[in-house]
């Protein structure tokens, strides 16, 4: 059981590996900005791979911009896929799905706000001196 895990955590690995430099060097698609894949996930069978992604450089409070990056990512599925299939050993390869990884900006938030309590805090105490 733990093998199993082990491969199809390589295999996530070097999908996200691969992906990051085909949608860099083979997509010339616009609607794309700097397009950073952050993990993949693998079905146990490799029948699919969720990838995820966050796009730098973007004002992303905009969601149709970030909708539109997904939209043009899935369009180009099909060619990613058989650009995959040419760099990966596998008897079958996954069907790509993208998913925009919030994470990064969700993060960015609790920063904020963890730094605008500390602020707030260190502001009301009195000073020993």
């Amino acid at each position: 059981m733990a093998k199993e895990f082990s491969r199809t955590r390589r295999v996530a690995d070097q999908i996200q590996r691969n992906m990051a430099e085909l949608i860099q060097m083979e997509l010339g698609d616009p609607r794309l900005g700097m397009v950073t894949v952050t993990a993949v996930e693998v079905s146990r069978e490799f029948e699919s791979a969720r990838v995820y992604f966050t796009v730098l450089g973007k004002d992303l409070s905009d969601k149709s911009q970030i909708e539109e990056t997904t939209a043009a990512l899935n369009h180009a599925a099909g060619f990613l896929r058989s650009a995959l299939a040419k760099r990966l050993k596998l008897r079958t390869t996954p069907k790509l799905v993208f998913i925009y990884d919030s994470s990064i900006e969700h993060a960015s938030k609790l920063t904020a706000l963890i730094n605008s309590a500390v602020n707030k805090t260190s502001g009301n105490k009195p000073d020993d001196s």
